[in-house]
């Protein structure tokens, strides 16, 4: 089961580190790393391609977290093995071996991750995706989205779910994200943080 554990749980950093982000407005010959806020981060592609794109980016993200979270759950039968797991294309993703470790914000791979552990036909699921567009709609700022939604869900898993490892995971990851929009936080606190871009 080690053995299992450690292929997963690298399997599962190189997953995150897959740069969609860079990727995709490469293909359209731009370098997202000289536009907005220099992160691979689907707003960013955002600002850059349009929200589908930006989109189609969270999208990706969000997957290159839930298939290596759902083999830990398919071949690991410790929790704390599962949310290790879980944690890393978090991680890959935010400090992603590809690109000297200069990645995205981590929020589509923690959620990814999030409905893989929880079930997709957990109220979870559609609570959150309610939360996060109220979120979104009222701050018009992803980052505020994302920082809100990853806090808040630890409240909800544990209270809802009844799940302290899934709930750790959520604390954790929330850490992350934190660490990684401390560029974002300070500019909301100085009123410079730009809004989500919506065109089309």
């Amino acid at each position: 089961m080690t053995e299992i554990f450690l292929l997963l749980f690298v399997f599962a950093y190189l997953m995150g580190s897959i740069p969609f982000g860079y990727l995709i407005p490469k293909m359209r010959g731009i370098d997202i790393r000289t536009i907005g806020s220099k992160a691979t981060s689907s707003t960013n592609v955002s600002r850059a391609l349009g929200w589908r794109w930006g989109l189609a980016n969270a999208i990706l993200d969000a997957l290159k977290a839930f298939l290596p979270t759902m083999l830990a759950l398919t071949y690991l039968t410790n929790q704390w093995e599962i949310i290790a797991v879980a944690l890393m294309p978090v991680i890959g993703h935010v400090f992603p071996v590809w690109l000297d470790f200069k990645g995205g914000k981590g929020g589509a791979p923690f959620y990814g991750a999030l409905v893989a552990l929880i079930g997709i036909t957990s109220p979870l699921f559609i609570l959150g995706i309610a939360i996060f567009t109220v979120i979104l709609m009222v701050f018009k700022r992803t980052s505020v989205a994302n920082l809100s939604l990853a806090w808040i869900s630890s409240v909800l898993v544990l209270f809802i779910e009844g799940q302290i490892a899934w709930t750790v995971y959520c604390l954790l990851g929330a850490l992350i994200i934190t660490i990684a929009l401390r560029g974002n936080i300070q500019r909301l606190i100085n009123g410079t943080e730009p809004k989500t871009p919506f065109k089309f």
